[in-house]
C-alpha cells in the first residue's frame, strides 16, 4: 500500500526505530514525524494525518530536538566536533552525515611509523640471508625485527606482538634458519612451525621455503592434507623445517608413529597466532607442549601475535617458560573508523549499505560476521545490489575456501562475507574496507588491520548490532576500548589434565618419580584400570582407553555431520550445533545459496542430504530447543554480592523438538513453530556456574501472571548476564550456554565445549562487574516492552524462541543481586521447565 503525504501528496517513508516508534518522512517536501509504536502500521499512518490535521507535527528544528533526544540520530554540529581536527575521505562522511544511523564514534586512526632498527647488513646474518633480503630490496629492519633476531639468536624464549602483515614471520623465521645453517646437522627434522589451521600453514609455507631455501635449509607441510606420497618423502628424508599444527603433533605422538620419533629431535618451536590457543583449545595446546618437552632435550620457544593484550603472561602459562615480550608495529595508511548504531533500520542492512558505498567506489572490501547464518545471509543480500561477494566460513570445503582467497586476491571478486576464519593471516592480497559486527576491541583491531597495508586510505565500519552489548557500546563508545579481550586458558581444567596424562603414558611410559604434580590423576586412572603399573612405570591399558583415544578433540569440538548435495560432499557442521542446523525440513545457508534438509541420518550414520529450493523461496528456519543441567561436582563455592555462586561439573542433556520459519528480512521471534516427529537429543559433561536469583517480587504481586513472571524474569537475567559479562570475560559469552530453571531462580551458565573451555571460570572470576554491567543495560534501554527487546533481554541464541522474557522482572531480579541481596543454592523444583 502506497501512504501519501497530506501536505505534498508524494509518497512517504515510514520506519521503525530502535526504540519503538515510528520515524515518517516525506524526501519531496521535507514533512517529518515520530509516532508512538503499534503493531498495526495503518494506525501509526492514521495518527500521523490526525496529528498532521490538529498542526502537531514537528517543524524541521524541532524533529532534529526530537530525534537527537531520543537518540535516533546525531546532531549534525556533535558530527563536527568528532570530525574537527581529522580529513576524512567522501564515502565515510556521507556515512557521518547521512541520518540514517546513530553515529556513536569517528576518528582517523593513524599507526605511527614503525622504528628502524639496524640495516641488514650489520646484524651478522649469513651471507646468503643478507642477499636473498636484499633482492627482496629490504635493506634496514624495524626495530622489533632487530630485536626479535638477537634474542632468538641467543637462545631466548621469544614472544613477539606487532600487526598484521607487519614482517612478524622475519622476525622469527630469519633467526631460526640462521641457527639451523649453523648447526649443521642433516637428516633430522630441527624445527616446528606450528599454525592453528591447516589452510594459514599451506599460506605461509611458501614464504619460510623461499627464506629457508636461501640458507640451503629445506621445508615442506606436514598436515591431515597431506598425501601419501608426500608423507612418505618426508618419512624417508625429513627436512630441516616441518610446517604443521597442534593436531598432528597430539595424534602422532600418542600413537608412537614414526613421525613421532622425529620429533623427538627438535630444537624450535615457533606457534603464530598464538591468540588463538584460548579456552579447551590453549589448554590442550598446553600440556601437548609439556608432552613434547618430554620427548625432547631442550627446545627453544617462539611465539607471535597480532593480538595478544597480556601477551607475556599468556605465553608463559601456554608454554611453560618464561617469555622475552618484544612489541613491534608496521606500515600502514590512515583509516577511518566509525562505530555506527543503525537506529532506524537492521545491522544487516546497514552492513549492506556501507558494503555498496564501498564497492561501487572500487574498494576491496571484506565483510566479517560473528556467525555461518549471517556471514550466508550478507552475501545474500548483497547479491541482490549486484554485488560480486563470495563466503568464506568453516564448514566449507577447502578447495572453495581456496578459490575465494585466491579470486579475492587477483581482484576477481570485490568483497568477502567471512566469519572469523580469516581474522588469522592468510594472504588475501590488498583490502581497502572492513566491515566487521561486534566484537572485542583487540579482535577487531585484528580485523580492521587488514585494510591499508600498501599504504593506501582505509575504511573500517563497527556495525553494532541488535543485542545488549552493542546498545551499551552506543552509549558508551570509550568504553569499547576499555573491554580487552583477555585470552586465556585453564591448565588445571580436570577433564583435559585426565586425557592428557594418559596421552603422556602413551607417548613414552611414565616414570613412578615423574610427573608429580599429576600423582592424583595417576592415582586415579591406576584404581580405575586405565593406566598399568609395570616395573615402576606406568603404562596405559589400551583395551581400557581405546575409545577415549579415538573421540577426544583437542579443540573441544563434537563429531561432524557430513553434508550432501546429489550425492556429493560438499560440507560439513559439527555437533552439537549440527542438531540444531540439519535437521529435517531444517533451510540450511551454504556458499551463499539456501537448500532444504532432505534427509538427516543421526546418530547412527550422521549425514544429511540437501535439496535444492526456489531462489524466491520466503523463508528460512531456527531450531527450538530444550535443555536440562544436573549438577555433579561443586569445585568452588562463594559469594557475589549476596548471592551464592558454585563453580562446579555440569551434565547437560539437549534436544531439539521443533523448529520456526522466519520470512526473509523479519526479526527472530517471528515465525510458526513446527514439532518433530522425532526429537533429536545430545547430552555431554562440562563445567559451569549455578547462581540462585532472588525472587522479582515487586513485579509477581503486580500481575496477571506471577509464575510466568518470575520465570520469564529469571530468563531474561540469564540472556542479560551471558551477553553483558562479554565485556568484562573477554568476549566468552560465544563459548557459553545458559539454562533458568522455571521459578526455581536458578540460573545455570556452562562452557559450550565438552569437558569445559576455561569460559565459565572467567565469568566466576568476575561475576561482580557482569552483573554490574547487566544492571546498566537493562535500565538504560529505551524500550516498553513487557519482554524487552533484542537490546536487551533478546539473544539470537535463544533457544525458545525469545518466548519467557519479562523485562521489568529482570531488572528487578539484577537490582536485588548488586543490592546484596541473600540467597542460597536450592534443589530444583519439580516440573520446572527449562528455559534456554
Amino acid at each position: 500500500m502506497r501512504y501519501s503525504c497530506p501536505k505534498c501528496d508524494s509518497g512517504i517513508q515510514i520506519q521503525k526505530t530502535f526504540n519503538k516508534k515510528f520515524m515518517i518522512t516525506c524526501s519531496d517536501c521535507g514533512l517529518q514525524d515520530l509516532v508512538e509504536y503499534t503493531k498495526n502500521i495503518d494506525e501509526v499512518y492514521l495518527e500521523f494525518l490526525a496529528r498532521y490535521d490538529q498542526g502537531q507535527t514537528p517543524n524541521k528544528k524541532e524533529m532534529n530536538v526530537e530525534l537527537k533526544e531520543a537518540g535516533i540520530v546525531r546532531d549534525k554540529s556533535e558530527i563536527e566536533k568528532m570530525v574537527h581536527g581529522n580529513t576524512p575521505e567522501q564515502i565515510t562522511k556521507d556515512v557521518l552525515y547521512s541520518k540514517k544511523d546513530y553515529i556513536s564514534y569517528y576518528k582517523t586512526i593513524k599507526e605511527p611509523d614503525p622504528t628502524f632498527g639496524m640495516l641488514v647488513d650489520e646484524m651478522g646474518l649469513d651471507d646468503s640471508t643478507v642477499q636473498y633480503l636484499h633482492q627482496k630490496n629490504i635493506k634496514q629492519f624495524y626495530k622489533f625485527q632487530e630485536d626479535a633476531i638477537s634474542e632468538i639468536i641467543s637462545g631466548q624464549n621469544v614472544v613477539i606482538t606487532a600487526p598484521t602483515a607487519s614482517g612478524k614471520t622475519e622476525a622469527f623465521a630469519i633467526p631460526v634458519i640462521t641457527k639451523i645453517a649453523r648447526m649443521g646437522k642433516t637428516g633430522v627434522i630441527s624445527a616446528v612451525f606450528v599454525y592453528p589451521t591447516k589452510a594459514l600453514a599451506r599460506d605461509q609455507l611458501p614464504k619460510i621455503s623461499e627464506l629457508a631455501k636461501n640458507a640451503g635449509i629445506t621445508a615442506d607441510v606436514f598436515d591431515g592434507d597431506t598425501k601419501q606420497k608426500e608423507r612418505l618423502e618426508i618419512l624417508d628424508n625429513p627436512p630441516d623445517i616441518i610446517v604443521t599444527n597442534f593436531d598432528v603433533i597430539h595424534y602422532h605422538l600418542m600413537y608412537r608413529t614414526k613421525f613421532a620419533s622425529m620429533l623427538s629431535n627438535i630444537e624450535f618451536l615457533i606457534a603464530d597466532e598464538a591468540h588463538v590457543y584460548s579456552g579447551i583449545f590453549g589448554s590442550n595446546v598446553h600440556y601437548i607442549i609439556k608432552r613434547l618437552k618430554r620427548m625432547c632435550k631442550k627446545i627453544q620457544f617462539v611465539a607471535s601475535s597480532a593480538t595478544l593484550d597480556n601477551a607475556q603472561e599468556f605465553c608463559e602459562q601456554l608454554f611453560g617458560e618464561k617469555m622475552q615480550l618484544i612489541n613491534g608495529s608496521g606500515k600502514k595508511g590512515e583509516t577511518d573508523f566509525v562505530i555506527i548504531f543503525p537506529s532506524l533500520r537492521t545491522q544487516r542492512a546497514l552492513t549492506i549499505d556501507l558494503l555498496e558505498r564501498l564497492v561501487v567506489q572500487k574498494h576491496k572490501t571484506m565483510v566479517f560476521s560473528n556467525s555461518h547464518l549471517n556471514s550466508e545471509l550478507v552475501a545474500m543480500q548483497a547479491k541482490k545490489k549486484k554485488i560480486d561477494i563470495r563466503v568464506h566460513r568453516a564448514g566449507l570445503m577447502a578447495n572453495y575456501r581456496n578459490f575465494v582467497e585466491k579470486s579475492f586476491k587477483d581482484d576477481k571478486i570485490m568483497a568477502i562475507s567471512c566469519t572469523p576464519t580469516l581474522e588469522l593471516g592468510i594472504d588475501v592480497g590488498n583490502v581497502d574496507g572492513v566491515i566487521s559486527s561486534t566484537i572485542p576491541v583487540n579482535r577487531l583491531m585484528q580485523r580492521i588491520g587488514r585494510a591499508a597495508r600498501k599504504g593506501q586510505k582505509g575504511f573500517a565500519f563497527l556495525a553494532l548490532g541488535n543485542d545488549p552489548i552493542s546498545q551499551y557500546y552506543k552509549n558508551h563508545p570509550d568504553n569499547y576500548f576499555e573491554d580487552i579481550e583477555k585470552t586465556y586458558i585453564d591448565p588445571k581444567n580436570p577433564f583435559v589434565e585426565e586425557f592428557h596424562v594418559l596421552a603422556m603414558a602413551c607417548d613414552k611410559p611414565i616414570a613412578r618419580h615423574e610427573l608429580s604434580e599429576h600423582s592424583e590423576v595417576i592415582q586415579r586412572h591406576v584404581d580405575s584400570g586405565r593406566l598399568i603399573l609395570q616395573e615402576n612405570r606406568y603404562v596405559p591399558n589400551y583395551d581400557s582407553i581405546k575409545e577415549t583415544l579415538e573421540e577426544y578433540s583437542i579443540r573441544g569440538i563434537g563429531k561432524s555431520i557430513d553434508i550432501f548435495y546429489n550425492d556429493k560432499k560438499i560440507g560439513e557442521r559439527v555437533l552439537p550445533m549440527a542438531l540444531e542446523e540439519l535437521h529435517e525440513s531444517a533451510i540450511y545457508f551454504l556458499a551463499g545459496t539456501r537448500y532444504k534438509v532432505k534427509e538427516f541420518d543421526y546418530p547412527k550414520k550422521q549425514y544429511a542430504k540437501l535439496v535444492s529450493i526456489p531462489r524466491d523461496y520466503p523463508y528460512y528456519t531456527k531450531a527450538l530447543t530444550e535443555e536440562w543441567p544436573t549438577i555433579e561436582t561443586v569445585y568452588e563455592k562463594r559469594q557475589a554480592f549476596g548471592i551464592e555462586v558454585y563453580f562446579c561439573k555440569l551434565h547437560i542433556q539437549k534436544q531439539v523438538y521443533g523448529y520456526v520459519n522466519i520470512e526473509l528480512g523479519q526479526e527472530v521471534n517471528q515465525g510458526q513453530k513446527v514439532l518433530l516427529e522425532k526429537p533429536l537429543e545430545y547430552d555431554f559433561v562440562t563445567k559451569g556456574i549455578v547462581i540462585h536469583a532472588p525472587k522479582p517480587t515487586k513485579q509477581m504481586e503486580s500481575s496477571d501472571n506471577p509464575e510466568y513472571t518470575e520465570a520469564s524474569g529469571y530468563h531474561a537475567t540469564e540472556h542479560i548476564i551471558i551477553e553483558g559479562s562479554n565485556m568484562v570475560t573477554g568476549g566468552v559469552s560465544q563459548d557459553l550456554g545458559g539454562i533458568s530453571l522455571g521459578t526455581s531462580g536458578l540460573i545455570f551458565i556452562y562452557d559450550g565445549a565438552i569437558g569445559g573451555n576455561g569460559a565459565s571460570k572467567a565469568l566466576y572470576d568476575r561475576l561482580e562487574k557482569a552483573l554490574e554491567r547487566s544492571l546498566s543495560i537493562v535500565k538504560e534501554c529505551p524500550c516498553n516492552n513487557e519482554a524487552g527487546c533484542p537490546r536487551c533481554t533478546f539473544s539470537y541464541r535463544c533457544g525458545n524462541n525469545n518466548e519467557f522474557l519479562h523485562k521489568k522482572a529482570s531488572q528487578e531480579i539484577l537490582q536485588k543481586i548488586n543490592d546484596g541481596e541473600i540467597t542460597e543454592i536450592i534443589e530444583p523444583t519439580e516440573g520446572d521447565k527449562p528455559l534456554v
